[in-house]
């Protein structure tokens, strides 16, 4: 089992983040390979990479993933989806990706991927949802073996651009005891607006299935009032550009005098949760109307507003990072403090998609843990 090469601490050495417990909701199973891995399973399937040591292969990815782009950005994952179309690839990815999450002190993490990008191999629907639970369950009993503890779950993504809606629907209704939690839909997201998979949004409705919705991305408020009216979304993937519904003017000496627009109004006041990705987010240019580093990202404000701020990775592989390393990021640029850094776990833990006493659980474990930093 891996650890973590970096223990972050807060700023100016303080307690440490990587050893806080933590709660993770948007992390994408294919974004979060071990570069090592991607070498073995490329070898057993006879596939080229483009680097033959690990170090170097982390390093392309991260210069790939680096350009501004969302679409540019998802070609990275060409390479990983390649290498996870067997059983022995998804369950050893799926187990791996536990296996540094509890390294990095998440207690609770929702996994998200696509099945459907995981079928060139003559897999079923059913056979990879099969396969990437059993990776999970085993890497639950390595964090335990190894003194630590973790819950995960599974959240079933559709393609956005592509026509299997329903059919992803239903395999994650149907495997709902089988690991899934919640359903998301993922891809390009320019073009392609929740509303194409109405279907599929209104039948998990009626099946009371949760579901976050991608959107604030790479598209803007109307994305977002599409997730939200057509997805019924619970929490928004990433959700950042839900800035641009915000009206900020400064009035006098006493301060800023802000607006909310309708969606951010409906956002803040129904407490959905914002998926927030900074590094991402920074990745990708879903900020770029702001700024390109991170004292630029909008994160300090919507939290300032009272919005249910969330820290997430998105893609550790492709943004070398985790949460722990995220956490110390918004510390050092925004004067966070413990306090602050709770309030997002607490966060995290109301807007997952467990029962409301295992929320409540959870929520009691993130404060004990504070509390003996």
């Amino acid at each position: 089992m891996n650890s973590p090469a970096v223990e972050y601490l807060m700023p100016g050495g303080g307690a440490s983040i990587t050893a806080l417990p933590k709660v993770s909701l948007h992390d994408h199973l294919d974004g979060g390979l071990r570069p090592q891995t991607i070498i073995d399973l490329a070898a057993d399937i006879g596939l080229d990479v483009p680097a033959a040591d690990a170090a170097a292969l982390g390093q392309w990815f991260s210069e790939q993933s680096d350009s501004g782009s969302l679409v540019e950005y998802l070609k990275t994952f060409d390479l990983t989806t390649a290498v996870m179309q067997t059983p022995e690839g998804l369950t050893r990815v799926a187990r791996e990706f536990v296996q540094d999450l509890g390294a990095d002190g998440v207690v609770y993490g929702e996994i998200r991927w696509a099945p459907e990008q995981h079928l060139t191999r003559g897999l079923s629907l059913d056979e990879v949802v099969d396969a990437v639970q059993e990776g999970l369950e085993a890497g639950v009993q390595d964090v335990a073996a190894a003194g630590g503890s973790i819950r995960v779950g599974q959240l079933v993504s559709a393609m956005r651009h592509a026509d299997r809606g329903i059919e992803i629907a239903e395999l994650a209704v149907r495997h709902r005891n089988n690991g899934v939690v919640g359903f998301d839909i993922a891809g390009a997201e320019a073009g392609f607006p929740a509303g194409n998979l109405r279907e599929a949004f209104d039948y998990l409705a009626h099946q009371f299935l949760p579901t976050t919705v991608h959107a604030g991305e790479a598209d803007g408020i109307d994305s977002i009032r599409g997730a939200l009216f057509d997805g019924r979304a619970l929490r928004l993937g990433h959700g950042v550009r839900i800035v641009e519904d915000i009206t900020t003017a400064r009035e006098d000496e006493e301060g800023t005098y802000v607006t909310l627009g309708p969606v951010a109004q409906w956002v803040k006041d129904r407490e959905i949760a914002l998926e927030l990705s900074p590094s991402s987010n920074l990745q990708t240019g879903a900020i770029e109307q702001w700024g390109d580093e991170m004292v630029d990202h909008p994160f300090d404000l919507l939290y300032q507003l009272g919005f249910r701020v969330t820290v997430n990775t998105d893609n550790r592989l492709m943004s070398a990072t985790s949460l722990s390393r995220e956490l110390s990021l918004l510390a050092e640029t925004f004067g966070y403090d413990l306090a602050d850094l709770e309030v997002f776990q607490l966060n995290a833990a109301a807007s997952s998609f467990l029962p409301l006493e295992e929320r409540e659980e959870l929520a009691d474990m993130i404060t004990a843990g504070f509390e003996a930093a």
